[in-house]
């Protein structure tokens, strides 16, 4: 017996409207600091201050950035890789984001 699909989630999904607010920077940089600093997505952050439900810790905690052929191209040069081995560019880039992250977190007040 073939298993029928809940489609209630993608029914809610398209069924909701994304907003987008034009803020100004401090603003936007404000929204951003405080969800970072609670673990939280900025969307979640604004559900919290209009005190809609949000969801208290991260699905899928994660940077991400697009990166096109040109990209790892230069990437590729830069941590001595052949351009096809995205495997391998993903874990130096990743290391270096991390090597950024405890350096930021340690230094010393300027």
């Amino acid at each position: 017996m073939a298993k029928t699909r809940d489609w209630s989630k993608e029914e809610r999904a398209v069924q909701a409207m994304q907003m987008a607010f034009d803020l100004s920077n401090d603003i936007q940089r404000a929204f951003r600091v405080s969800a970072a600093l609670q673990d939280m997505n900025t969307a979640d952050m604004v559900r919290k201050v209009l005190q809609l439900p949000y969801r208290k810790n991260r699905a899928r905690p994660r940077l991400t950035v697009t990166l096109r052929d040109e990209d790892f191209d230069v990437l590729a040069r830069k941590y001595n890789l052949a351009p096809e081995d995205r495997a391998a560019i993903r874990q130096r880039v990743a290391e270096e984001l991390q090597a950024f992250a405890r350096s930021y977190l340690t230094e010393p007040d300027k």
